[in-house]
């Protein structure tokens, strides 16, 4: 079985344009030939989530308006389109060796814990210093930025368990407000990570360990120029307690607005074993930013992030000609990955490394909600599977 995450569903929020998308899992049965590449999914049902009260989320904006569930303050519509239901812009997923799961919010930087049923059973809040705020007031809505935390539609985006069930790593989609240079969307490079200790309760109240990682940047122009982006990551797969895998990406493909050029889509290896770990400093219990000045990305001294290299590039033009795929042809989201071994006899270390999209919902026949949410286009939904060979630890 496959379990896949759809996220708030349609919207168009230059419009200010949403629909009462109620929060879910979807399920698929999965045969994957390796032989000949050959991948197929069969729809197999799934779960509708509910919040503390047994009611359905909406994938509405919340904007400022916030109701209070067991003395934790979430976001909800006060008025129009799903008002009085907890908003859930849902990004990342993980389930738990006891059969429940984690979805990773933007709305709120929030670890949401459901039980096997899809009901709400517990909260991991973020850190002082990813909370969204504005005005001194926790601000969920995504379409104004908050004056410091998780930048708005940037929250959660990766999470993933380590293989011993015990840590469980949540990677922010790109720098918080604070930790943002001044200038162009370069200066994002600084994204955080937290390792919550998940052995003994599913929701502890704090991380173990808080690390930074830096980002790829690059230019949107594809022409070498200048970086004026930051390629956020968008999935994390946990290798072991402190090392995963991390998808970055560039804004551009099938499905983004404009014509853009594709320049970057990769996948990264990450070592934390030789990182600062921030929990209980500064950096974590406050909106102290880590850039030694607002003007550049250099973090302040005795800070030092991750280390990383890129183990597969997805823009290499003989490896999707292989499938008779062009650069051109790749979505714009690369939102997913996961790992299966290839279990052949001698070869221990080799996986086959599955990456999927997110279509975002545009396809010629769409409805959702009971409305119409045609496109002009279908933007197909993809699989994409590699074999590969774990390296051994960075440090």
């Amino acid at each position: 079985m496959l379990w896949t995450l759809p996220d708030r569903g349609r919207n168009d929020p230059a419009a200010k344009l949403f629909f009462d998308y109620p929060a879910r899992l979807e399920r698929f049965r999965i045969r994957f030939t390796p032989g000949d590449g050959r991948v197929d999914l069969v729809p197999a049902g799934g779960i509708e989530l509910r919040d503390f009260r047994g009611r359905p989320f909406t994938g509405a904006d919340p904007g400022a308006s916030i109701v209070v569930e067991r003395g934790v303050p979430l976001p909800a519509p006060g008025t129009g389109v799903g008002s009085g239901k907890v908003s859930i812009d849902a990004e990342s997923l993980q389930f738990s060796r006891d059969g429940g799961f984690y979805i990773g919010d933007e709305y709120t930087a929030n670890l949401y814990y459901f039980d096997k049923n899809g009901h709400l059973r517990g909260v991991i809040r973020p850190p002082a210093a990813i909370a969204p705020r504005r005005a001194g007031r926790p601000y969920f809505g995504s379409l104004e930025a908050p004056d410091g935390g998780r930048r708005n539609n940037q929250g959660p985006e990766g999470m993933s368990l380590s293989p011993d069930g015990r840590t469980l790593f949540v990677a922010l989609q790109s720098a918080l407000i604070q930790d943002s240079a001044a200038g162009n969307a370069a200066g994002r490079i600084n994204t955080r990570i937290l390792a919550y200790d998940v052995s003994r309760t599913p929701t502890p109240a704090r991380p173990k360990a808080h690390y930074v990682v830096q980002l790829p940047a690059y230019n949107d122009e594809g022409n070498g120029g200048a970086p004026n982006r930051t390629a956020a990551q968008s999935e994390i797969r946990a290798l072991d307690d402190h090392r995963f895998l991390m998808l970055a990406r560039d804004a551009a493909g099938r499905g983004a607005g404009g014509k853009a050029p594709i320049v970057y889509k990769s996948i990264l290896l990450v070592d934390t074993a030789g990182a600062t770990n921030l929990a209980g400093t500064r950096y974590e219990t406050s909106a102290a930013s880590l850039l030694q000045d607002p003007a550049s990305t250099r973090l302040h001294p005795g800070v030092f992030p991750a280390a990383r290299v890129e183990l597969v590039n997805m823009l290499n033009p003989a490896q999707l000609a292989r499938f008779e795929l062009s650069v051109e042809a790749l979505s714009e989201k690369w939102e997913a990955l996961d790992l299966v071994p290839v279990l052949e006899p001698g070869r221990p270390a080799d996986y086959f490394l599955l990456v999927g999209n997110d279509n975002d919902f545009i396809a010629r026949r769409c409805r959702m909600s009971g409305q119409s949410c045609d496109s002009d286009f279908d933007n197909d939904s993809r699989i994409l599977v590699y074999r590969l060979r774990l390296p051994a630890p960075l440090r």
